[in-house]
């Protein structure tokens, strides 16, 4: 479904092959290292926001909920293994609490447990941010998390403003997520772009930034669930 780096140089249209050129020259001034992936089917960048080193992927999606290319980016954070957060845009949020219901529906729980998204299921297991809790956030985004107190600091700053900036389509899936000490940020992406993907990495340094300052604040982990609002 997407042209592997060999065939967008040589055989892409003109936009394709200047994107590409851009996101090379932009990831050598900012000493990131570029590569291909295996088989050509997208590209992969190293950067480090301060000590913390992240990768950033383009290619085919890992996730059903995203369809076509996907944007990716991770890092290891080094948080407790039990904190599980998820913030996505509203849209996607409905598309996947209908996804599950139908799959509950249908009696399919073997396949519930095995083949879907831990992201996904955490939507019906821990408690969803209130409107209150959310503020600015809550036309646009869901947050749901193991410890409420801990998502409520991660947004209350910079990583809220972000994301109450970000120019993002409604209907185009947008996701963060920590898991086991990993954060990792998904969006849809047809074709690798140099504005999109600046703002995506400029956002993922916040998110970890802000990640390392509430860590630092010493949230605990071990908040009792609560039940939803």
């Amino acid at each position: 479904m997407l042209d592997g780096l060999k065939r967008l140089f040589s055989s892409g249209s003109a936009a394709q092959q200047g994107g590409l050129e851009a996101i090379t020259n932009w990831a050598d001034t900012r000493t990131f290292t570029f590569r291909p992936m295996p088989q050509n089917d997208g590209f992969i960048i190293d950067g480090r926001v301060g000590a913390v080193p992240w990768r950033l992927e383009w290619g085919p999606s890992q996730r059903s909920y995203i369809e076509g290319g996907e944007l990716r980016l991770r890092a290891e954070l080094g948080l407790g293994k039990e904190l599980q957060v998820v913030v996505l845009n509203k849209t996607l949020q409905e598309a996947m609490e209908k996804a599950i219901f139908e799959q509950y529906v249908e009696d399919v729980q073997t396949r519930i447990d095995n083949e879907t998204p831990p992201e996904m299921r955490w939507l019906v297991m821990f408690p969803k941010l209130s409107e209150k809790e959310l503020g600015r956030l809550q036309d646009r985004f869901s947050g749901i998390a193991s410890v409420k107190s801990w998502l409520v600091r991660w947004l209350d700053g910079n990583l809220g403003n972000g994301l109450a900036v970000l120019r993002v389509d409604p209907s185009t899936p947008f996701i963060a997520v920590i898991s086991r000490g990993r954060l990792t940020l998904r969006t849809a992406m047809a074709e690798p772009y140099l504005p999109d993907i600046e703002v995506a990495v400029r956002l993922f340094e916040t998110a970890v930034r802000e990640a390392q300052r509430v860590q630092a604040e010493g949230v605990s982990l071990n908040e009792p669930l609560q039940p939803e609002e």
